[in-house]
């Protein structure tokens, strides 16, 4: 992937400081780090714009992790990062690995005229009878519909990777508010597993995009820490609620 000379360094068979320092973005180079090829324009407008989406959602639990583990040792800055990134998990933004597994499992040797409808009714009929959570749809807050979704389609397809994946996750959804009569919007995660998914990326690395674009967010609480200190607050707060009972 890269090596080495005294006056050479090379990156995915690029030459670091002639080909791609000032000539790449970062979403660009983590295209090429983990691909293996430079993104095309239509592709790098469409993955920086997959990992723009996740870099920052509020004071989440991943949030709250790196503040309280920077409180606790502001010498080791990668420390409170490794924390927060430790719960990019299926609750918070990394959802997207789950979705981009069900798409390329259910559409795996389909062909290409697959009934995409019929498709979701079965997969719907499956979470249902066992009662279990289908991913990528549905948003505590963002109903009827995430505003995130719409823009990350509209992107995709301008930039031709509108397709199937999408097309059947679009069908669970429609599916999914039928059968249980309840809104259940593409969320941002669901959107963004379905379009790694049109670019190819095989879904077990998809949780890794949202890892990149999280650890940016980070480091940013990070910097806002630095400025408007939460942390301890949150922490004596925390504290004052617990209590010693007595028998």
């Amino acid at each position: 992937m890269g090596w080495s000379s005294p006056d050479r360094i090379v990156v995915r068979g690029h030459d670091l400081p002639g080909e791609l320092l000032g000539k790449i973005d970062l979403g660009s180079m983590a295209f090429l780090e983990i691909t293996g090829r430079r993104p095309t324009p239509q592709e790098a407008e469409v993955f920086n714009a997959l990992l723009v989406t996740l870099v920052e959602h509020g004071m989440t639990p991943q949030a709250i992790a790196t503040r309280l583990i920077n409180l606790a040792a502001p010498e080791a800055l990668q420390g409170a990062v490794a924390a927060g990134l430790l719960g990019v998990g299926s609750v918070f933004a990394g959802g997207s690995e789950q979705i981009a597994k069900l798409l390329q499992e259910s559409l795996k040797d389909q062909p290409e005229d697959a009934n995409l409808k019929a498709m979701a009714t079965r997969i719907v009929e499956d979470y249902a009878a066992r009662k279990a959570v289908i991913p990528g749809i549905g948003h505590p807050l963002h109903k009827p519909i995430d505003p995130r979704t719409p823009v990350l389609f509209a992107i995709a397809e301008r930039n031709g990777f509108r397709g199937r994946y999408v097309a059947l996750l679009e069908a669970i959804s429609a599916e999914a508010e039928r059968r249980l009569a309840r809104s259940l919007p593409i969320n941002a995660t669901g959107a963004i597993g379905a379009v790694l998914c049109e670019l190819q990326f095989p879904w077990r690395i998809c949780r890794g995009v949202a890892v990149i674009s999280r650890a940016v967010g980070l480091v940013g609480h990070i910097a806002e820490e630095m400025r408007n200190p939460l942390a301890r607050e949150i922490w004596e707060r925390t504290e004052g609620e617990v209590f010693e009972t007595k028998d």
